[in-house]
């Protein structure tokens, strides 16, 4: 192969996430959730392996370099019967833990290029290298981490000095993202434009369904896909799709796997008769100038299943109940988006707090520390910093990241810091403002030359 490297390079990046309103309640149908993009993003280089004359490789390759023994390659073969594109983790001499949502996103993407362009049937797929990089937010910084040792890299990605296993994640949202820029770049790689190009709405919709089917089988099928959404289209006013939609469909490797496959993800909700139902608003949603969506890291992580079954078993035992509390949470949610895409900076403090009343509450009742006491008090002293116009600890709650609105100014900014490490002395926590914040873009494709050095190191 000749030519310049980054020339051949794609690379795709795709926002963290914060469902700011609209916990538990998004993933009935009956409601909507509130959810923001986060500047935080997870970008994914593709690029082809060079090989020599007459040495032919069946190999991907996926790498996290800030992480430790963070490389899995991958052979691929296809099955009969319409099976799709199966893949198998190579061994390596050094020992390597296994990534089910890399894998999966894989065993998904490719069934669906071989089958959308049927000339893979005869040509394979050229070798290929997919670098991951992630913006510091999405994991805590252990005390002995370093930045990357090659100084003329991009600062932002730095080095964990741990393994991706072990890694404390911070609740934006990791594995859509990564899921989600995986299935683009390998799209954007190996399909021409005409069957898929990130810039236009057929080009999204291809990514958001077939990042969607990948991201709940890893997941095991649950979960409302907000966040997937999120990472494609940005902030916006989010409602699921029916959860029977994936039900039907064969796994990979299965007989017709590729085939239903393709029918799904190609499907359009909007026309009659379209499996697709969920729903995208972005038009209702946006932030008032002088106004950020700030996020706080606490360093500890949350089991989210085994609070949604304690939610949805409460809600199932008391359904008069449950139906007025999500009724009144669902008019938060549509308060909050109100307010913030008006600016009305009032009617946002207004509303959170009420909000999070709810939310303890709805936690309470059902025995799920959604808003635990330490987070509770931490937020009720925070919100009293000048500045601050609301707090509230996002998505299913518990002890992950929580969400701060404030006036978007270099003095708040500085209260709001002084705050917490004198809560983080005081309380003998970690607890810090990461520099996230709230924005409304979704997936998009980055200019390569912005990493050329990771490209020239591979």
């Amino acid at each position: 192969m000749t030519g310049n490297p980054v020339d051949r390079t794609v690379v795709v990046s795709s926002p963290g996430k914060v469902l700011l309103a609209g916990g538990y309640i998004v993933l009935d149908r009956k409601h909507t959730g509130l959810v923001f993009g986060l500047s935080a993003r997870i970008h994914v280089l593709a690029q082809e392996i060079p090989t020599s004359s007459g040495v032919h490789l069946r190999e991907i390759v996926v790498r996290s370099p800030q992480f430790l023994n963070a490389t899995w390659r991958f052979g691929y073969h296809l099955v009969a019967n319409g099976g799709g594109i199966k893949v198998t983790q190579l061994q390596s001499g050094t020992p390597v833990d296994s990534n089910h949502f890399v894998e999966t996103t894989l065993n998904y993407v490719l069934s669906y290029i071989s089958h959308a362009d049927p000339s893979r049937a005869t040509r394979g797929f050229e070798p290929a290298s997919l670098l991951v990089l992630a913006d510091n937010d999405y994991y805590s910084k252990p005390q002995d981490s370093t930045t990357t040792p090659n100084t003329s890299n991009p600062p932002r990605f730095q080095h964990f000095s741990t393994t991706l296993r072990n890694a404390h994640k911070t609740g934006l949202g990791s594995s859509a993202a990564i899921v989600t820029s995986l299935t683009a770049s390998l799209l954007a790689h190996y399909l021409p434009p005409a069957l898929f190009d990130l810039s236009t709405p057929h080009g999204r919709r291809i990514l958001h369904n077939l990042a969607q089917v990948a991201h709940c089988s890893a997941q095991g099928k649950i979960g409302s896909g907000f966040d997937v959404a999120s990472a494609v289209y940005g902030s916006c006013v989010y409602r699921r799709f029916s959860p029977g939609l994936l039900g039907a469909l064969p796994g990979p490797g299965e007989a017709g796997f590729a085939e239903a496959l393709v029918g799904l993800v190609d499907d359009d909700g909007e026309k009659e008769g379209g499996k697709w139902d969920y729903e995208i608003d972005k038009e209702s949603v946006g932030l008032p100038k002088g106004v950020a969506i700030r996020m706080c890291d606490v360093d500890c992580g949350t089991q989210t299943v085994s609070m949604v079954k304690k939610v949805h078993a409460w809600r199932d035992e008391n359904p008069e109940a449950a139906g007025e509390v999500y009724g009144k949470l669902q008019g938060k949610v549509d308060a909050l988006a109100k307010a913030l895409k008006r600016g009305e900076v009032e009617s946002v403090e207004k509303v959170m707090g009420p909000f999070r009343e709810l939310m303890r509450g709805l936690g309470k009742k059902s025995g799920a520390a959604i808003e635990p006491e330490s987070q509770e008090e931490m937020l009720d002293a925070l919100e009293k910093v000048e500045g601050v116009l609301g707090s509230v600890v996002p998505g299913a709650g518990g002890y992950d990241a929580a969400a701060v609105v404030l006036r978007d100014d270099e003095e708040t900014e500085k209260r709001v810091e002084g705050f917490l490490r004198e809560w983080s002395k005081s309380h003998g926590i970690q607890v810090g403002l990461m520099n996230v914040k709230g924005e409304t873009e979704g997936a998009r494709l980055e200019d390569p030359r912005e990493f050329k050095a990771w490209v020239a190191a591979e």
